[in-house]
């Protein structure tokens, strides 16, 4: 294999991340950079994952992790490759299981932790709103008609990471590097001076497919293989959209320019007509058949 670190956008390479108990450091540091002060994580408890209803392109095209922090929050991070329909309905209804979860038997006031969906995508909303666009993290909560957050405990935190663009030079915070990391690890063959911290020096050493055991490679290979012939559907139907979209646009302005011709064939015909010609005339005045003219003279009496 060419590459010597990991696609963290692979199942295996964000397990491998994020996901195991020696890399749990790493989930922290890069949730911390998104999480309000009051909700920081201190420790994380990893938590089934496995959910009702799940689907096989669920599965086939999400990796999930559940976990909850030590004061008690519930987040569910997932990464997703591809888009879906539904995806945000989708995104609410898994949200739904932690909430359910805390419910107690009994005498119980309905007080609720909060609960946070971290989705990290490798795509961009098709209908994201002119002020959005080019954002790379979308926070999304409850609120009111006057733009007032109506309930703080349900958060969704939306990472568009193809609008992050900046480069090794540019970056500044420790989000910055966490997101620069999900675009370029794998592109990597050393690691920058500016991610020498160590949590990214524990990162880079999780990452190192030359540390990998047989198997782990593997298992690495086939997730990485799975990921490529994934993206390459994507983006061939994505490709083929725009063909689409290109030869529907093109047959929109034949379309147009047939109907402007028509009107324009229509007008000068009646024009003729009051100015006396005779219906074969018009026909050789306007290059158009005599079978045209009659239509035109026909319909303008209806």
């Amino acid at each position: 294999m060419k590459e010597k670190y990991i696609n963290l956008f692979t199942d295996f390479g964000f397990k491998k991340a994020f996901g195991e108990e020696a890399s749990k450091e790493h989930l922290i540091s890069f949730l911390n950079t998104l999480l309000p002060e009051h909700h920081q994580i201190q420790e994380l408890h990893f938590s089934n994952s496995e959910h009702q209803g799940a689907t096989a392109l669920d599965r086939k095209a999400i990796f999930d992790l559940n976990c909850t922090s030590a004061s008690g929050e519930f987040f569910i991070v997932e990464l997703q490759k591809a888009k879906q329909n539904y995806f945000k309905d989708r995104s609410l209804f898994y949200a739904t299981f932690p909430i359910q979860q805390q419910a107690q038997r009994g005498e119980w006031n309905f007080k609720l932790s909060a609960v946070y969906t971290i989705g990290i995508l490798d795509f961009i909303f098709d209908d994201e709103e002119a002020a959005t666009r080019g954002d790379v993290v979308h926070r999304v909560q409850l609120k009111n008609q006057h733009n007032q957050t109506f309930y703080d405990k349900l958060t969704f935190i939306y990472l568009t990471l193809p609008n992050f663009t900046k480069t090794e030079d540019e970056l500044e915070s420790l989000q910055d590097k966490w997101f620069y990391l999900f675009r370029h690890l794998h592109e990597l063959d050393s690691i920058p001076p500016r991610l020498r911290e160590k949590v990214f020096l524990s990162l880079f050493e999780k990452a190192s497919i030359a540390r990998f055991q047989p198997e782990e490679r593997q298992a690495y290979e086939s997730s990485l293989k799975y990921y490529r012939d994934l993206k390459n559907v994507i983006d061939t139907a994505r490709d083929e959209g725009r063909e689409e979209g290109r030869e529907e646009g093109r047959e929109e302005a034949h379309r147009a320019a047939v109907l402007r011709e028509k009107e324009k064939n229509t007008q000068s015909v009646l024009n003729l007509v009051q100015i006396g010609l005779s219906d074969q005339q018009i026909a050789q005045a306007l290059q158009i058949s005599l079978e045209d003219v009659l239509a035109i003279k026909n319909n303008s009496h209806h």
